[in-house]
């Protein structure tokens, strides 16, 4: 029970009390104004029946004097002389009656109340100890990894908002070991895919050494070639190994970007620059349409691997002499870049599995592992990006990169 719920009924105790004991009183001092009035009333007629010459005005104005020491010793002086004390009257003594039955009803409905304000505080504390043993429980269930328990109220005092927000940390907490499982389950199944994928090279690797350990008459020809394929055999490693560190790292969230404003132009430029050989290689033409003065907030080098992979798997995938179109465009909420090929496009089904790492196309290349386009996708989504694929059987890919601002 709130503070503030238990102070409300208190307050409106109070008053009600307050207002009951003025009630009382003021019908206490009725009764105590009509037995006054009633006793002068019937002094007033005894001394006009025996007395009736005296003057009523002077009886009054004897009434509403002021109490004068001398004048109250002398009458009692008088009455004293006939046996009669100021205990000893009848008036006086109906007063003192009534006095005493006053008192009485004045602490009858103080006690009353007190024991009504005892009540609501021992239920208060009692409702608070049972709240502060529930959640001293839930604390228990949680310590034993037990996040099933839903304790969530709508009430607002203090112990039910704590309550609450216990409840928002278990779910936190849950979802937290749920996603501990899955990360546990993806690293095992990364593991798997990437000793899977070194396996091959490195089965191939130890052959060509053998061949050249076993065979060292080898003409000078055959070995260059062996030679040749190991050094591409281990660099394909060294960048399956790289690429693999970078995931883990972004999964991990241990990346520190740098963000700094990026002119979009420039940024496309220094990829294509970097992208010649295989371009030249392939014979491809590279269509470059936006405004130079186009920017976006991001981390230059990251966003640059992101979008070389981006631009290699099209140069990969597009026809020999096609063409590639870049694009760049923006508005109030977003930088866009879109990347299309004329390639012989995806398939629906495997379109949908596009991003997931280690997943091969039908159409890949022997040597795509699936781990470039995966990878893109983690670091745009880490820049506040996201990223979306299109394809048609036999026209082309296109790419849909956007940076939120």
């Amino acid at each position: 029970m709130n503070l503030k719920y238990l102070i409300i009924p208190m307050t409106i105790i109070t008053i009600i009390s307050s207002l009951l004991i003025c009630y009382v009183t003021n019908k206490q001092y009725e009764k105590l104004n009509n037995i006054v009035n009633k006793t002068i009333s019937n002094i007033m007629g005894k001394v006009k029946e025996k007395y009736p010459e005296i003057d009523t005005k002077e009886i009054i104005e004897i009434l509403n004097f002021d109490i004068n020491s001398k004048d109250l010793k002398i009458g009692k002086e008088e009455l004293k002389k006939y046996g009669i004390y100021e205990e000893n009257i009848n008036s006086i003594i109906l007063v003192q009656n009534q006095m005493e039955r006053n008192l009485k009803i004045n602490v009858i409905i103080i006690i009353l109340f007190s024991f009504l304000w005892c009540f609501i505080i021992l239920m208060y504390l009692h409702k608070r100890d049972r709240k502060l043993k529930e959640i001293r429980q839930y604390i228990d269930e949680i310590r034993n990894r037990n996040y099933q328990l839903d304790i969530q109220e709508n009430s607002e005092d203090e112990l039910s908002n704590l309550k609450n927000e216990l409840y928002k940390i278990t779910v936190m907490l849950k979802e937290e070991s749920e996603n501990s499982k899955k990360d546990k389950e993806n690293l095992k199944v990364s593991v798997q895919d990437i000793s899977h994928q070194l396996k091959t090279p490195l089965t191939s690797i130890a052959i060509m050494l053998d061949n050249i350990k076993q065979n060292p008459d080898m003409d000078n020809n055959t070995k260059s070639k062996f030679i040749f394929e190991i050094s591409r055999q281990i660099e394909w490693i060294n960048w399956l190994v790289i690429s693999m560190l970078k995931l883990s790292k972004l999964d991990a969230d241990v990346v520190d970007f740098y963000f700094e404003e990026i002119n979009v132009s420039y940024f496309i430029a220094d990829i294509i620059k970097n992208l010649e050989i295989p371009i030249e290689i392939r014979n491809q033409n590279i269509i470059i349409e936006g405004d130079k003065e186009i920017v976006f907030d991001g981390d230059y080098k990251w966003q640059q691997e992101a979008i070389t992979n981006i631009i290699k798997n099209c140069i990969e995938h597009n026809k020999d002499g096609g063409n590639i179109f870049i694009k760049y465009e923006e508005n109030s909420l977003f930088t866009k870049i879109t990347v299309r090929d004329e390639g012989e496009g995806i398939s629906r089904e495997d379109l949908r599995h596009i991003f997931e790492r280690f997943y091969k196309c039908k159409n890949s290349s022997e040597n795509g592992v699936g781990i470039g386009l995966a990878l893109a996708k983690s670091i745009i989504e880490k820049n506040n990006g996201m990223i979306m694929c299109t394809s048609e059987i036999g026209k082309g890919t296109e790419f849909v990169i956007k940076y939120m601002k």
